[in-house]
């Protein structure tokens, strides 16, 4: 069984630490242990109520009402949820719970169905990147083991794959994008979806991969005469000094378009080449996308 701080609790369901605290004192829902320094610790099934109870709040429960429901009468309220935002958080609750469980057969069912709801693309912005965040948060607090983010991620990366192979798009472009991650970059989740996005619209695919010298994508580039290159830097193993790629894109990319997302991107602030463009959220993503 997992143990997970008061503060696990807050990044994972958006409720502040202070106010988990006075729920606590006022009502009955949830009842963590002390270690011997007095300090609360949560289990499985708290963190599990405690995201039930914080979306039944989240839209018109209030939490005096919540505290007099049984633990089923609570998820029997959650199911019935119908606005479409509480849907998907819904779903998102449920993949962390069976990630935290290792109950992996129960999470990919749970995504097949959802893709087989609403297609790749939606279960993808809807689902699988908000889940991703949840996982990051696990992640970096110890509470899931290697072996439970790369099964995770494998099956998700399988899902995409699939959507890619299964892709008929309704218009052809006669314009090329070429795909690719730098060297000590293996998360190739974010890739392979811009990889599905453009090959659903109608773009020609070069997908180079994951771990790629930068010579061997400007060997390609000059060959293939792509209209853009696109990479998504998430987590780059060794001494990857972002300022130090964008120099070497500049230099041996001139006079090709270079698109980056990703981490890195984020809260970049030095001046960036003339030929590189950086998307620093999934709408800029999908706004590049879509100008082209």
């Amino acid at each position: 069984m997992n143990v997970f701080s008061i503060k696990d609790l807050e990044n994972l369901s958006g409720i502040k630490a202070h106010t988990i605290r006075i729920w606590e004192q006022r009502y009955s829902f949830l009842k963590p242990q002390r270690t011997e320094t007095n300090i609360r610790h949560y289990s499985n099934a708290e963190l599990q109520t405690l995201l039930n109870i914080s979306l039944l709040n989240k839209y018109g429960f209030k939490i005096s009402h919540i505290d007099k429901l049984s633990e089923q009468e609570i998820k029997q309220k959650v199911l019935g949820l119908n606005n479409q935002q509480a849907q998907q958080e819904r779903v998102i609750n449920e993949l962390i719970k069976y990630l935290v469980e290792f109950s992996l057969e129960k999470l990919e069912a749970e995504l097949e169905n959802y893709i087989a709801a609403k297609g790749v693309e939606k279960a993808i912005i809807q689902i699988i990147f908000p889940f991703l965040e949840r996982i990051g948060i696990l992640w970096q607090t110890n509470h899931i083991i290697p072996a439970q983010e790369h099964l995770v991620t494998n099956i998700i990366r399988q899902k995409i794959i699939v959507g890619i192979d299964n892709v008929v798009s309704p218009v052809q472009r006669n314009k090329v994008a070429l795909l690719f991650l730098p060297e000590g970059e293996y998360h190739e989740l974010g890739l392979l979806f811009i990889n599905f996005i453009l090959k659903e619209r109608g773009f020609k695919i070069i997908y180079v991969g994951a771990n790629v010298p930068l010579r061997d994508i400007q060997y390609l580039a000059k060959l293939k005469q792509p209209h853009f290159i696109y990479t998504h830097i998430t987590s780059v193993m060794g001494n990857f000094r972002f300022d130090h790629f964008l120099n070497q894109l500049h230099q041996q990319l001139a006079g090709f378009s270079i698109i980056i997302s990703g981490y890195h991107t984020l809260n970049y602030k030095k001046k960036i080449p003339d030929n590189i463009s950086l998307c620093k959220s999934l709408s800029e993503v999908m706004h590049f996308i879509s100008s082209m």
